[in-house]
């Protein structure tokens, strides 16, 4: 039988958590109760709140005396993040679902975040309806708006948590089997205008037994990219596609943090890195971008989308940092240069030509680098031809080859 984990505060939502727990075990799949509150539950829990506060390091009666809300949600929050990872490293639960505001929100949030993809996790929350990248982060917690506010069982609510709990039920239902034969999974980063490159060099892969996971360029991939690299899904990386630093650097909206391209280093990963889309910033609509970029050279990718081509002084800078996180890396990393243009846009032709500013980058990369791990190539081929996809992904199968305990 299955074990979902309901988490949240049980003092003020007990009610509408024991409604949840009553379909779920309708259906046949048990319940471990798991209260993050500070006050008294309405309802018997399974893992009480003093246990969640001792995990988080505190002690409840401590905390509740205080009267710090601060203190309270950081040592409740913790607590929750430590039981959930226990138990399903235990093997006692297979998903885990909660119900609330913005505090229990976090609360449940943080400790689904632990959890590995594939794992349900499903939070019908009054905050889902707006920006919810702080819980949702790399995860791949489903997120339900509750429409009205999470505080009695009236039929409104009562119509969105059936529909919640059943669709947590239909994700262990429809689990996928873990596969014997299991390709080795290697992570690549594309954009659309290195989607030419990435997709020959992906069908390349796949052809000799390699599983490519594709993550998107836009911040959010780039995050996600580097936290399944630390949870070690991957044998290699194909990180062609770096344009997210200079939203990082530049202000634009697809910045992917500044612990993008640390991950495979750190992890002692092969990996083929090059400069994709490293001659653009992006950003929304034409009249969000910033005034003091106003004499730029733009184009507009799509009506929502505004690119804007990147300086020799830009590029420089961008060289530096790209170099900076090649230091760090404990493996050998194979760093490959298109000479005619690293996007579709920036060939002979394009409205973002400028092979000056490209040397720049270029130069900037190379002076950077002083990792013995780390080999500098470079093709006279712009990044969406074909052999340069074909090289890229030659020298990663070379490099997972000669790596320690893979075999192919």
């Amino acid at each position: 039988m299955a074990n979902v984990a309901l988490v949240g505060t049980f003092d003020t939502k007990g009610r509408e958590f024991e409604f949840c727990r009553e379909i779920f075990e309708q259906q046949n799949i048990s319940t471990t109760m798991i209260h993050a509150g500070t006050f008294p539950s309405e309802i018997p829990t399974d893992i009480s709140n003093d246990v969640v506060a001792s995990a988080g390091g505190a002690e409840l009666t401590a905390l509740v005396d205080s009267k710090d809300r601060g203190a309270s949600m950081a040592a409740m929050t913790s607590g929750v993040r430590t039981i959930i990872s226990d138990l399903y490293a235990k093997g006692t639960i297979d998903a885990v679902f909660s119900l609330g505001g913005s505090g229990g929100t976090t609360l449940a949030t943080a400790g689904m975040r632990e959890l590995p993809v594939g794992v349900p996790k499903v939070m019908v929350s009054t905050m889902a309806g707006g920006n919810v990248a702080q819980y949702v982060g790399t995860s791949d917690l489903a997120m339900f708006p509750s429409i009205v506010d999470v505080q009695g069982l009236n039929s409104i609510l009562q119509d969105v948590l059936t529909n919640a709990v059943h669709a947590t039920i239909g994700m262990l239902k429809g689990a996928r089997e873990e596969h014997e034969n299991a390709k080795p999974q290697i992570a690549a980063t594309m954009f659309g205008v290195t989607t030419p490159c990435v997709s020959h060099a992906q069908e390349y892969l796949e052809e000799r037994g390699y599983d490519v996971v594709v993550f998107h360029a836009t911040g959010a991939g780039g995050r996600s990219m580097e936290k399944l690299i630390e949870d070690g899904y991957f044998v290699g990386v194909l990180d062609l596609t770096t344009t997210e630093w200079c939203d990082e650097l530049f202000g634009g909206i697809l910045a992917a943090g500044p612990n993008r391209s640390e991950a495979a280093s750190k992890a002692g990963l092969p990996q083929v890195v090059s400069v994709g889309a490293m001659d653009m910033v992006n950003f929304g609509s034409p009249e969000s971008v910033p005034e003091r970029y106003s004499s730029r050279t733009f184009y507009p990718h799509n009506p929502q989308v505004t690119l804007m081509r990147t300086t020799p002084e830009e590029n420089a800078q961008l060289g530096t940092t790209l170099g900076e996180k090649l230091n760090l890396a404990e493996a050998p990393a194979d760093v490959l240069l298109p000479l005619r243009g690293f996007s579709a846009i920036a060939t002979e032709g394009g409205p973002f030509y400028d092979p000056e500013a490209d040397r720049v980058l270029f130069d900037s990369l190379t002076a950077t680098v002083t990792n013995p791990h780390v080999t500098i190539e470079t093709m006279d081929t712009d990044i969406n031809d074909p052999a340069f996809a074909e090289a890229a992904a030659e020298k990663l199968i070379a490099l997972i080859n000669n790596s320690k305990g893979i075999q192919k």
